[in-house]
């Protein structure tokens, strides 16, 4: 290495940016192994995690579940810092909230019964997608178990095989044949139909899907989650990542700098034998990261932590943020891969309003060509599966926007939001209910507005994300994922010297845990003990 330390520049100081930096700094066996900086494009860090406070309540505008307890590196530092407790409400302290009241237009409250055989048949397709058996694990719901298998396998014949069938496209042939095997009346089948609908709608929620039809069927078995709870944090998901950070010293971090062009050495100068000499800078670092306001950063290494939705950004419309461009099969992966948005919306109940009054609605919406669709319903709505209190009692209440809907949602001011699911709940909930929606629309005096603040997510418009997590989009695989995270440029063992200019990390580059932030978190360290191991120091 010379007396010259390498030079190592981290673009993003999300989870995968500042898990890398962490581990970079305190993993070598010497905090002055490497010349060190995070280059952050925003005013905070944390990326696609964002902690904010509404109503007197915590809230997350992004990551906000820990998916599973078991094994989880982020359970297991926000257990370590005692970032669980908290004295102030937040959201979901509840965990999933008990007792939901489904309900449908045309003010229908939907039986239990509906409700269970439906929610069933969804969960059993969504687990054989999962991981397809050959036997069914419960014999108890053997019917369903089998209704998925000839589903899939319909799908695989009609579709000219398995790499191109859909989640979408499964989950409709599943209901349909469950509707073969067991007919019911017009009235059933559409309270069926909204039911069904509302899971979809919320896994478009889980995968960042906008539309099923896109979401791949096979990519599905490589997924993993952790086992255990699901829960959230209680003194806020930041927590986590201001751990990662404090162990960095002032200046390492660099807010407000945004990049506008990586100038990277494809050919590793292999004529001369000499990393960076050729188009680099004068201290003959292989690497160039070029920023907004006019200043360049030289480096041996950047690890490159955009969101995948920049960097489809980056490789169309001739915006050249990689220069030369990225190899065809770099770009191919990006191209392939599918990058969704899902925003929250967070509504605070007016003065009066008593809320313990709200339910959890589950809201079951009726296809286009319905007699039973209610006109005032705006169809930003109607693909928004829950409406729901943050916690029990809490003056907050909480839905969740996928695809064209969510993008709505940034469109739309506060009293259109606030309009609208008004109207919506009037259009479901019935008169005769205790908590009628007469009473939810309503104050004490009967005449008071029942929201009053509005607070959205709005990750599409912002430029440093372009959206919300990635999914593996039909024809695209796992493979993209693994190719995404492939390290530039591609060089025989003999020739690693002059390797690992630019590295990726990001949710997007995790095969099994792509979309989460603890996959994330598992990039970050691949990609530090990746550049620890080519220096011998890990």
């Amino acid at each position: 290495m010379g007396a010259k330390k390498p030079r190592i520049v981290i673009i993003g100081a999300g989870m995968a940016g500042l898990t890398a930096a962490n581990k970079l700094y305190v993993g070598g066996g010497s905090r002055d192994l490497f010349e060190l900086v995070v280059v952050e494009g925003g005013p905070r860090i944390g990326g696609r995690i964002k902690t904010s406070e509404f109503g007197g309540d915590r809230v997350e505008m992004g990551a906000t579940w820990i998916h599973g307890i078991g094994g989880s590196p982020i359970h297991g530092i926000a257990k370590e810092i005692r970032a669980l407790e908290s004295e102030q409400p937040w959201e979901c302290m509840d965990g999933f909230l008990d007792g939901p009241q489904t309900v449908a237009e045309g003010r229908r409250v939907v039986s239990p019964s509906i409700v269970d055989n439906v929610s069933t048949l969804f969960r059993v397709l969504m687990d054989f997608a999962g991981k397809p058996r050959e036997d069914c694990p419960n014999p108890d719901e053997k019917e369903y178990y089998d209704t998925a298998a000839k589903a899939l396998e319909v799908c695989a014949t009609s579709n000219g095989g398995l790499s191109k069938v859909s989640i979408g496209s499964f989950l409709r042939k599943g209901l349909e044949m469950y509707w073969e095997n067991h007919p019911k009346d017009e009235e059933i089948r559409a309270l069926e139909e909204a039911v069904f609908a509302m899971h979809e709608n919320t896994q478009r929620t889980y995968t960042s899907a906008g539309d099923l039809y896109r979401l791949d069927f096979e990519a599905e078995s490589e997924y993993r989650m952790f086992p255990g709870e699901e829960i959230t944090i209680a003194s806020g998901y930041s927590r986590v990542i201001e751990h990662l950070a404090s162990v960095l010293p002032e200046g390492m971090i660099q807010l407000g700098r945004k990049v506008s062009r990586i100038e990277w050495n494809q050919d590793a100068l292999r004529s001369s034998g000499i990393p960076g000499k050729g188009h680099c800078d004068s201290d003959n670092r292989p690497v160039m990261v070029h920023f907004w306001d006019g200043s360049v950063t030289s480096a041996d290494h950047v690890i490159v932590t955009i969101s995948l939705g920049v960097l489809k950004a980056g490789i169309s419309g001739g915006s050249g943020l990689f220069s030369p461009p990225l190899p065809d099969f770099k770009r191919e992966a990006i191209s392939r891969l599918g990058f969704g948005v899902v925003n929250k919306l967070f509504l605070q109940l007016g003065p009066g309003h008593h809320s313990e009054n709200f339910p959890f609605l589950q809201m079951g919406f009726h296809p286009s060509d319905s007699e039973l669709r209610h006109r005032k319903v705006p169809w930003w709505m109607r693909r928004t599966a829950t409406l729901c209190p943050i916690y029990k009692n809490s003056k907050v209440v909480l839905s969740w926007f996928a695809g064209e809907e969510a993008l709505e949602l940034e469109k739309l001011t506060d009293q259109e939001i606030i309009g609208g699911v008004s109207s919506t709940i009037l259009c479901l909930l019935p008169e005769s209910d205790p908590k009628s929606s007469k009473e939810i629309c309503n104050g004490s005096t009967g005449n008071s507005v029942k929201f009053t603040k509005v607070l959205k997510s709005k990750w599409a418009s912002d430029p440093l994300f372009l959206g919300s997590y990635s999914y593996v989009q039909v024809g695209s695989s796992g493979d993209d994922l693994d190719a995404l995270a492939e390290p530039l440029p591609r060089l025989s063992r003999s020739e690693c010297e002059f390797g690992l200019q630019i590295l990726f990390a990001g949710e997007a580059t995790h095969r099994t845990h792509y979309s989460t932030t603890h996959g994330a978190y598992f990039s970050g360290l691949r990609e530090a003990n990746r550049l620890l191991k080519h220096y011998q120091c890990g």
